[in-house]
């Protein structure tokens, strides 16, 4: 879906290098994160993408053909929510939709349903305007794939939102990878990366530093151990041992044999973890 090499782009009125060498793809069905704190470059690469900055230098392909090559054609095939909402405040938001969906060939989704996935059914008829910021940022992702995108550029989609809310967002990417849409989503969020992303890119001073799955990131940056909470003799006690070591260790068996075990945790490392590893910088 998206195949980029060598991509390298710089702020002319500041003289600022923002992405140096990038080269990575992504899947058609997949959903791809790109993680960086605020400035690395993820933004940027998204806009270069999408068409809202030009002149940059390497390779950025995507359904096949150089996005320089493609008109306003492009757009029909994609969706785009960013992370400041851009609505209608003075519409309602039945009628921010039904407007926006006027824009595309394509024919709009079933309104009233896509709101109702996002909490919103019963605030369709009220002005933007009063909407609070979550609101408008759940209205703002149903905007971006009111059109039925084939390719869909989120970034920090749950930003703003509380737990509950969130989850409706991250559930709906979820369905819509299971419908076979192709997702590229820009996040600081470790969390959301790890609960939604196939592979994640690892941006830093607009650099890529490393593109795998989170798993196989976790893993392979994280301690080889294992912690064990147990109770013995009436008392909390707890034992951290190699992973390698745990079929030949004695003790380890005992405790499991003879005692209450209250938890036992492998102690991969986050993906926040493997990020300041890499980077030497925290989100």
């Amino acid at each position: 879906m998206i195949l980029v090499e060598k991509l390298n782009f710089t702020y002319r009125t500041v003289h600022k290098e923002a992405l140096s060498g990038l080269d990575f793809h992504i899947e058609k069905g997949e959903v791809f994160g790109f993680l960086g704190p605020n400035g690395a470059g993820k933004t940027t690469t998204q806009r270069i993408i999408i068409g809202l900055l030009r002149g940059y230098s390497g390779k950025v392909n995507i359904f096949g053909k150089e996005r320089r090559e493609w008109n306003k054609d492009f757009y029909e095939r994609i969706g785009v929510a960013f992370d400041f909402p851009n609505l209608y405040t003075k519409l309602s938001a039945y009628e921010n939709l039904k407007l926006i969906g006027s824009y595309y060939r394509n024919q709009e989704q079933n309104i009233e349903e896509l709101l109702d996935h996002v909490g919103l059914l019963k605030d369709k008829d009220k002005k933007v305007e009063g909407f609070s910021k979550g609101m408008k940022m759940r209205l703002n992702f149903v905007r971006s794939i009111l059109h039925n995108p084939d390719l869909i550029f989120l970034d920090e989609p749950t930003t703003g939102l509380d737990p509950v809310n969130a989850k409706i967002i991250k559930d709906k990417i979820l369905q819509l990878k299971g419908e076979g849409k192709t997702i590229f989503l820009t996040t600081h969020n470790m969390t959301v990366a790890e609960q939604l992303c196939d592979r994640v890119g690892f941006i830093n001073e607009g650099v890529l530093t490393v593109i795998d799955s989170p798993k196989n990131l976790m893993v392979k940056y994280g301690n080889p151990m294992v912690k064990v909470a147990y109770i013995e003799d009436k008392k909390e006690r707890e034992m951290t041992l190699s992973l390698t070591g745990m079929k030949g260790n004695l003790e380890f068996h005992r405790i499991v044999d003879a005692c209450e075990i209250l938890t036992i945790h492998s102690q991969e490392a986050t993906l926040e973890d493997v990020f300041i590893q890499l980077t030497g910088r925290s989100l």
